[in-house]
């Protein structure tokens, strides 16, 4: 047990047994967690741009810009800076606070990387918390995207350790975490979460959350995707995860690591407004905002715009970001 009751100690046993709980006890738990550390009715609001998409080499089983994959995407390489300053502003303009890039590399070259310093620059410069995803780094590399100002890196873990070489094999699970250890060494925020209905089991899910709420630190961010099962992809015909085992990862993610932001990421656009509301009451408080995320589709701004108006949240404004 640390400071303020934060453990990085979870069992699986323990995380399973939380997982078990009955539903009512378990969102009463997590959101009495969430109330304590955050203010309920604030959702912090990011949007993401692929700035290179497809060709990744990487054969992640639930992704379309894999190379090993026939899904009909066209690839693109990296944007320019007008186009993704444009983006930026629009974004900025709609809500957002946070804007992240991702690129589809297993891992940057240094020619590759110098150009995204320059996008963080041009993005930190009109006043928004920036966030990359580009694959594996070198401690090097990570350095040098902190010396840009980079506020956060992405890199999630996918799924629990026992369940990932079902999903890819290009990669392996420490891989990630030394990526991870760079990025903090680096002094920049981590994002980092995992991908649920991809065929796991509930202890697959709870070994995830373990494993993330072990981490010397926390992560300060925490998506939970839901599959977005997409054609050619070897999970396009995964079976649908029950939508009130979803809610429990979300309350769960909570408990486990109380100060971190737990933001429902991919899947949001098959979600009806009533499992929305439950992933806000068990903890989430932050979403991608946006018709597009990297190359699957999101609820459009307008629909979020009135499920907060409903449910009372509000956006958390650019200097509650900054704070």
């Amino acid at each position: 047990m640390s400071e303020a009751g934060i453990r990085h100690d979870w069992t699986r046993e323990e995380v399973l047994a939380l997982f078990d709980l009955p539903f009512s006890e378990l969102l009463w738990r997590a959101h009495g967690v969430h109330r304590q550390y955050h203010d309920p009715r604030r959702v912090q609001l990011s949007t993401l741009l692929s700035i290179k998409t497809g060709g990744c080499p990487e054969d992640c089983a639930y992704c379309p810009q894999s190379a090993h994959y026939d899904t009909g995407l066209r690839p693109h390489k990296l944007l320019d800076r007008e186009t993704v300053l444009a983006r930026a502003e629009a974004a900025k303009a709609a809500g957002a606070t946070r804007f992240c890039m991702g690129a589809a590399w297993r891992s940057p070259k240094d020619r590759d990387l110098e150009k995204v310093c320059e996008l963080v620059r041009a993005v930190k410069a009109l006043g928004l918390e920036t966030c990359v995803t580009l694959g594996m780094l070198t401690g090097a590399q990570a350095q040098a995207l902190k010396a840009a100002g980079l506020d956060y890196y992405n890199h999630n873990l996918d799924t629990s350790r026992e369940h990932y070489a079902q999903i890819i094999t290009t990669r392996r699970y420490e891989d990630r975490l030394e990526t991870l250890a760079h990025v903090r060494a680096a002094g920049i925020k981590i994002c980092c979460g995992g991908i649920v209905g991809m065929g796991e089991s509930r202890a697959d899910r709870a070994g995830l959350l373990m494993e993330l709420a072990n981490l010397p630190e926390h992560p300060e961010s925490v998506p939970i995707n839901l599959l977005v099962k997409v054609p050619g992809t070897p999970l396009a015909d995964a079976p649908a995860l029950d939508p009130i085992e979803f809610v429990r990862t979300i309350a769960v993610a909570r408990i486990l690591m109380p100060r971190s932001v737990v933001r429902l990421s991919a899947g949001r656009e098959n979600m009806d407004e009533a499992l929305q509301a439950l992933c806000f009451f068990a903890g989430a408080n932050s979403i991608f905002y946006g018709e597009k995320l990297l190359t699957t589709g999101n609820p459009e701004s307008g629909r979020d715009r009135r499920l907060f108006e409903r449910l009372g949240l509000l956006p958390e404004s650019a200097v509650e970001a900054r704070s």
